[in-house]
């Protein structure tokens, strides 16, 4: 690798526009979660499974339906989605959900209540945080979001 491309590949910039794409993926599923969950009068339990199987379905769906448009098979565009956003979407969902698990009644909130939103937004800002650096690491060693940047 090019020393001029590794140091282009491991800027905070780079690392920041990977977490947010990765971020909005893990918003949109899990936003949909919560809402279908909390509609359903669904437990916390059933509700939190549900927003984080979504926020990895759509976390992945975004790279994917990227890397297809460039030109990659399906079965090729699975394995590069799976490379490039597991452990990002992991962080993300870890530190996201942990938050609200310890925001005091951020659980039990309902729709429409301001805490629900709060501790959610609370929680992507602060995963957006900590998810950074971790890209940034992933990036630089090739790993993460450097497996996409073939494609775009």
């Amino acid at each position: 690798m090019d020393h001029s491309t590794h140091q282009h590949g491991t800027t905070w910039a780079t690392a920041m526009r990977a977490t947010l794409h990765c971020l909005t993926g893990c918003a949109v599923g899990e936003i949909l979660g919560m809402v279908v969950g909390t509609a359903l009068m669904w437990g916390n339990a059933p509700t939190m499974v549900l927003a984080i199987a979504l926020a990895f379905v759509f976390g992945y769906s975004f790279t994917l339906f990227a890397v297809v448009r460039a030109g990659v098979s399906m079965k090729a565009a699975v394995k590069v989605a799976l490379a490039a956003d597991t452990v990002s979407i992991a962080v993300m969902e870890l530190v996201d959900n942990g938050i609200i698990a310890l925001v005091p009644g951020a659980m039990d909130a309902h729709l429409s209540d301001g805490l629900f939103w709060y501790a959610l937004l609370g929680g992507f800002a602060v995963a957006f945080v900590i998810t950074t650096p971790v890209n940034k690491w992933m990036i630089g060693r090739g790993k993460g979001h450097a497996v996409v940047h073939a494609y775009h």
